[in-house]
Order: C-alpha cells, then sequence, then structure tokens
C-alpha cells in the first residue's frame, strides 16, 4: 500500500468487512481515523492496526482478546 488516505469502504475491502464494522472499530478506538469530508485511514494507521490485530478476537470490540 502506499503512503495515501483510505475511505472507510477501501478500508473495508482490505480488511474484508462490512464499511459498518470499520466504523464500529473507530468508534472503539482500535482505529484511528480523522475527518476530511467524510472518515479517512492512513495507510500506516491501515497497516499498523493490521501489525497490532494479529493473533486477536475482535467479535467483542469492548473487550478484545487473543485467540
Amino acid at each position: 500500500m502506499n503512503n495515501r488516505l483510505h475511505t472507510v469502504s477501501e478500508v473495508a475491502k482490505v480488511l474484508g468487512v462490512n464499511p459498518n464494522a470499520v466504523y464500529e472499530l473507530i468508534k472503539h478506538g482500535h482505529i484511528k481515523a480523522l475527518k476530511l469530508g467524510s472518515l479517512k485511514v492512513s495507510t500506516f494507521e491501515l497497516e499498523d492496526f493490521l501489525r497490532r490485530s494479529a493473533g486477536l478476537d475482535y467479535s467483542d470490540l469492548k473487550c478484545v482478546s487473543p485467540l
């Protein structure tokens, strides 16, 4: 991925989830976003989230636990 800002839909596509799931991840502080018209996620943040999330279960966003 190059260094840019991604829309929620683009992030959802990368993660293989529904855009609503990305909004929930942002709402619960698991992914940091910025608002420029609409919410955007930087490439750095997306890659960092993927690294931090390896081996974790996000079924309950209030209580993320190891698999």
